[in-house]
């Protein structure tokens, strides 16, 4: 594969991002496969950005999906080096952090809450809680 058909920090988020919503439709990736006319392997290597998704199969995502396709560049910005304002197809692997099911599950759940005040005190919570088990952790 020639380096410039090599998905991006960009290509795995919108994976990521079309994984998150497909999860809070509580959809299949083998149901949102039949949606799209497509294969649940294809929809995994979309959701795990091994495979880049085409501007046209985006818009089918989207619209299957109910969200517009803005929905699936939210952070995108946060990859793009701050030196300059065209996209880097440099981006590794790195840049995009890759979450665990759970975590997944986790943002789902949180996004669901539409208490300002509730949501601050879980983000508090978790927070605190990290930093807490951080400090525990010895050297290495």
């Amino acid at each position: 594969m020639s380096e410039s058909k090599m998905p991006s920090g960009i290509d795995r988020l919108v994976g990521q991002r079309l994984r998150w919503r497909r999860r809070e439709l509580r959809l299949t990736q083998e149901k949102l496969g039949d949606l799209l006319n497509l294969t649940f392997q294809q929809v995994q290597k979309y959701e795990k950005g091994v495979n880049r998704i085409s501007a046209g199969r985006l818009y089918e995502v989207a619209a299957a999906l109910g969200v517009p396709i803005g929905y699936f560049y939210d952070g995108a910005s946060e990859l793009l080096p701050s030196t300059s304002g065209r996209v880097s197809e440099n981006l590794d692997a790195g840049t995009t952090p890759v979450l665990s099911p759970e975590a997944v599950e986790l943002v789902t759940a949180f996004e669901s809450i539409t208490d300002p005040a509730m949501r601050k005190t879980l983000l508090d919570t978790v927070s605190n809680t990290a930093a807490a088990l951080n400090r525990d952790k010895p050297a290495s």
